[in-house]
């Protein structure tokens, strides 16, 4: 077995020295390929990393927002701890010597978290790791330094968007129309030799005249009292608030708005510009409604402080459980709504909007259940029928490069740990998902982009500082809890893979639509395999019920992570967007493999996600 965590490292080192060395000859030439195009992207970067402030006293050299925790004696440079753990994780690098900055005003050691915090290793927290571990459906997506169960609550609302009221479910469907009728992208993403700012302003002008009409015809006397003998710099607000509505709606519901919303933070990027917004005389945009401030501006954080906030937003799931089991959670969650909203209910915030919060908490809880559960149940296959120390005849899942497409080349154990670690750094991401997207919205919003050709048409390439800074976050704390990092740790952000924080969360989003058909068909072949004809199809085919998981799990780890997808390792390979490239790739050629009927059989429709039941 592994013993314990150096063994593990030990071992592992050495099976990455060895397979590397056997490989270096075979990806030579592939390898000046990447390495040629990773040079033209940097040099394309240059303008940008031109344009960037200096690194103020005291701040990290390399992300420059972070206070220095690290000073490296080789490097003569101070690194915050992310950072320098990031830069000096392999070559000559991993032995540069580092010493700790002293600062005296420093009471306990800063730990890095998502949101850029630094949490506390002070004794004074009554909320520890182990207490967040064991709260059911409810786990932390922002650490920062919490030290009871509502401080956690209180900083997680502030990425929890709020569910809709039926009015804004009506501006909501009228906006959908008038993005799913508009050109913009069409109009203003080309190449042309008019003057860009004019059709910005023209196609957003166009944009809000169909709104316009569409309020009009669903209410007039509404539309009159908006719209009559006014402009649109008059109506700022009515704009600004159903532009709001879309933005927070496919927050909540990712595989919703799927081409307007693209539309719409497209506009909403060029009308933040000084340039467009003095030309068209009102802004467009206001930040999202989330749980935190709609509580904060009613004076009514106090709700989320109060423990029976866990028993209110719970999911209720049915899986292994009775009925009289389910109908006793059921109460008990209605029971702690009722007294939350009638306890905490004051002037200004009534029992009905206390609910509207918890249940836009409780919503929350079914988006990790949809997104980030799947990565859970897949990692609980991989670790019950394989093992990485031994062998089972027929099922390894070792691959090497140049067959059966694999652009990697790894023994069954080091398969095994990069897929294991994959798997968790996915679970991460889906985690911090609701964070993550805060920061696309606001990185989208901020800052400028320029229009490249990247192979898939024209793209808006954009800086994107504050995702790429949680990204390295998140994959520092997915390296120190992985020991041994296998594969590249580079993360494609504002380049020709992912040209923005758009594309980033959109790609991301994918992996519940990969992962759930799969886990669905896995777990309906008990019930298929009832029939006779079934029953013997399974048999004769793949020696049986249990064998037919393993041959459909054993292909998925073989073949979905193995590099491939593309004919780079810049765009595919080891890195950290290429192993959700080669997800797919295995997803495109689902069709040709041995167990496709078995998916026809239950119900498999395909990976998109809206034709999936």
């Amino acid at each position: 077995m592994w013993g314990n965590d150096a063994d593990r490292k030990h071992r592992l080192e050495e099976i990455l020295q060895r397979e590397d060395n056997d490989d270096q000859d075979d990806n030579d030439s592939t390898q000046d390929t990447a390495e040629d195009l990773a040079k033209a992207d940097s040099a394309q970067m240059d303008e940008d990393l031109a344009a960037a402030q200096a690194t103020a006293e005291g701040f990290c050299v390399e992300c420059k927002d972070q206070e220095s925790f690290y000073s490296c004696e080789q490097c003569a440079e101070e690194f915050c701890e992310v950072c320098y753990a990031m830069l000096h994780r392999t070559g000559n690098r991993v032995r540069h010597i580092k010493k700790e900055i002293f600062k005296p005003d420093n009471k306990s050691t800063p730990v890095p978290s998502v949101n850029g915090m630094s949490t506390s290793t002070s004794k004074g927290s009554s909320l520890s790791e182990e207490t967040l571990a064991e709260l059911p459906e409810s786990k932390v997506i922002v650490s920062s330094g919490s030290s009871t169960f509502g401080d956690w609550v209180i900083d997680r609302s502030k990425y929890i968007p709020m569910r809709l009221d039926l009015t804004e479910r009506k501006l909501l469907r009228l906006l959908e129309a008038a993005l799913n009728v508009s050109e913009y992208t069409d109009k203003v993403d080309i190449l042309s030799y008019t003057s860009k700012s004019k059709r910005i302003v023209h196609q957003i002008k166009d944009l809000c005249a169909i709104i316009s009409g569409l309020v009009v015809a669903n209410d007039y006397r509404r539309g009159q009292e908006l719209f009559a003998d006014k402009s649109f710099e008059d109506n700022e607000e009515f704009f600004q608030v159903i532009f709001e509505i879309g933005r927070r709606h496919k927050i909540m519901n990712p595989e919703k708005m799927r081409s307007a919303y693209g539309k719409l933070m497209y506009m909403l990027m060029d009308s933040n510009m000084e340039e467009i917004e003095s030309t068209l005389g009102f802004n467009c945009v206001i930040p999202i409604k989330t749980v935190y401030s709609y509580l904060q501006e009613r004076d009514g954080l106090d709700v989320l402080k109060n423990d029976l906030v866990a028993d209110a937003t719970k999911e209720i799931i049915s899986d292994g459980k009775t009925r009289q089991q389910i109908h006793l959670e059921i109460k008990k969650k209605e029971r702690a709504i009722e007294v939350l909203s009638r306890k905490y209910a004051t002037g200004n915030l009534t029992p009905d909007e206390i609910k509207v919060c918890l249940y836009s908490i409780g919503d929350n809880h079914s988006f990790l259940r949809t997104n980030r559960d799947p990565c859970d149940k897949m990692i609980k296959y991989l670790t019950t029928y394989f093992k990485p120390t031994s062998i089972e005849e027929g099922f390894s899942l070792a691959i090497r490069s140049g067959q059966q497409g694999a652009r990697l080349t790894h023994g069954h154990e080091t398969q095994y740990w990069y897929i294991n670690q994959t798997l968790n750094l996915w679970r991460e991401i889906a985690h911090e998902m609701f964070y993550l997207w805060t920061l696309s919205d606001e990185d989208m919003l901020d800052n400028d982009y320029r229009l490249r050709d990247t192979g898939q048409g024209l793209q808006r390439l954009q800086y994107c500082p504050n995702v790429s800074k949680a990204m390295h976050t998140i994959l520092h704390k997915a390296q120190q809890k992985a020991g041994v990092w296998v594969g590249s740790s580079v993360i494609h952000l504002g380049d020709s893979n992912v040209p923005n924080a758009f594309m980033f969360i959109d790609k991301y989003n994918q992996v519940a639509r990969i992962l759930n058909p799969i886990i669905s068909t896995l777990e309906k072949i008990d019930n298929i395999a009832q029939d006779e004809g079934i029953h013997a199809y399974i048999r004769d085919t793949f020696g049986g019920v249990n064998n037919l998981r393993k041959t459909i799990v054993c292909d998925f780890f073989r073949m979905a992570f193995d590099g491939s997808g593309a004919d780079n390792f810049f765009s595919a390979g080891s890195c950290i967007d290429g192993r959700l490239t080669s997800a797919w790739n295995w997803c495109s050629q689902i069709e040709k493999k041995a167990f496709f009927p078995i998916f026809l059989l239950t119900g498999f429709t395909g990976f998109d996600g809206e034709t999936w039941s």
